[in-house]
């Protein structure tokens, strides 16, 4: 029997007995965020699947770089594997020097979840749709502010797509996590931000914000009488907030389909849906693949904004 001939063998008895003891899915943020409710959700249906506890491990610091160094420098058994966000991929673009590598360290098991942004104002900004945003800005240059949840973050780079999109000169203040920024926004120091349902939907249910738009192509079903960017004239603004299931580099993809499926499954499963959907986050279905060519079209949208804008972070 050749090298070859073996090593499919040994994949196919890897594939057959994984897994035999709990796996760990580090969460590179606090306890709270998106990343940490889709994986505690997750972990509501996928261990009887498994067949194995889920452990979750918050490994929290510098923008997810923590954690998803911590990922990279595990043995690829399939024993701990990695929930990254959009920072993952942005990471490798907003950073000069980075401990691993994101693009080549890791390989993309399955989509956690997915939501849009929001483009939140505050009710006394006078604008009603993101046409008025943009004329207000024209006549403003400079005037203007979004705050982010942080330099890095999606909602900052969603704003900075947005203003590069339009044509606007909008400034952006850096807040130190979704909670101050939203204490600041609805007091009225802070107009505007574009932030992901789970933060603004309970304060646009309650009128002390007002959303202009979702960051899709698409009207999004959480809030089907919000327009999307898109509506306004405005194609190829397509800014969703994900989480996807990695595993480092070099775990066998009989494992890496195995947790794909499983994950897939559990999605499908009415107590996860539920949970989602109270917290305004999709279940998308995916497979390794497909991941894969989503993260290469998203990589290339943010390493262009990023280059062109000139966002580096140290």
């Amino acid at each position: 029997m050749c090298s070859s001939d073996l090593l499919l063998v040994s994949t196919a008895v890897i594939a057959q007995t994984y897994p035999t003891k709990p796996i760990r899915l580090i969460v590179p943020f606090p306890p709270g965020g998106a990343n940490d409710i889709a994986a505690r959700t997750l972990n509501l249906r996928l261990p009887a699947l498994l067949g194995q506890n889920l452990i979750i491990d918050n490994r929290a610091g510098a923008g997810g770089n923590v954690g998803a160094e911590l990922a990279a420098r595990t043995p690829p058994d399939g024993y701990t594997l990695l929930a990254a966000n959009n920072s993952l991929i942005m990471n490798a673009s907003l950073y000069r020097k980075l401990p691993y590598d994101p693009l080549r360290d890791f390989v993309p098991i399955a989509m956690m979840a997915t939501s849009p942004n929001m483009v939140v104002a505050h009710p006394q900004l006078p604008v009603r749709n993101v046409k008025d945003l943009i004329a207000l800005a024209k006549a403003q240059p400079g005037q203007l502010s979004y705050g982010s949840p942080g330099p890095g973050t999606s909602s900052h780079l969603a704003g900075e797509l947005f203003k590069a999109r339009t044509g606007t000169n909008i400034v952006h203040i850096a807040y130190k996590g979704a909670g101050p920024l939203t204490v600041d926004q609805i007091g009225g120091h802070v107009m505007l931000s574009f932030t992901a349902p789970i933060v603004s939907k309970p304060h646009l249910d309650s009128g002390k914000l007002k959303p202009l738009a979702v960051t899709s192509e698409k009207r999004w079903a959480g809030l089907p009488n919000v327009p999307s960017v898109a509506e306004s004239g405005y194609t190829g603004f397509d800014v969703y907030v994900w989480v996807a299931m990695f595993a480092p580099t070099g775990t066998p993809r009989a494992i890496v389909d195995r947790l794909a499926g499983d994950v897939s499954k559990a999605l499908e499963t009415r107590e996860v849906k539920e949970r989602y959907a109270s917290a305004s986050i999709d279940a998308p279905a995916s497979t390794p693949d497909t991941l894969a060519a989503f993260l290469k079209q998203d990589f290339a949208v943010w390493d262009k904004l990023i280059k062109t804008q000139n966002i580096r972070l140290e």
